[in-house]
Formats: structure tokens, sequence, C-alpha cells
């Protein structure tokens, strides 16, 4: 039993798919952390008045 999880263990620790898995989390991340960065720079001004406008028109 204790050779098998250790075995499992060495296993896990060699396995590299998981790498590109943690690799999209975080350039998803980026993305909408960069979104929300975006937001919030447009939402204060006039800028922002003309960008709800041209949603608002386009919806």
């Amino acid at each position: 039993m204790m050779y098998s999880l250790l075995n499992a263990v060495r296993n896990f620790k060699k396995s590299e798919s998981g790498a590109v898995t943690v690799d999209w989390v975080v350039l998803t991340a980026a993305v909408v952390a960069l979104g929300g960065v975006f937001v919030a720079v447009l939402s204060d001004g006039d800028l922002a008045d003309s960008f709800k406008a041209v949603i608002a028109g386009a919806l």
C-alpha cells in the first residue's frame, strides 16, 4: 500500500500534462484582469459616456 502511494506521488511529480493547464489558467486570468482594467479606465469621464452610448445604440 505504501509503495503504491509513493509510486503514485512520483508519477504525479514527473507528469507534465498539468503544466499546460496551468499556463492556460494564468493566461486566461491575465486576459480577464486586463479586461477589468479596461472597463475601470473607461468607466470614468466623457469617454465612458461616449462608449456607453455606442453600446446602447448597438443593442
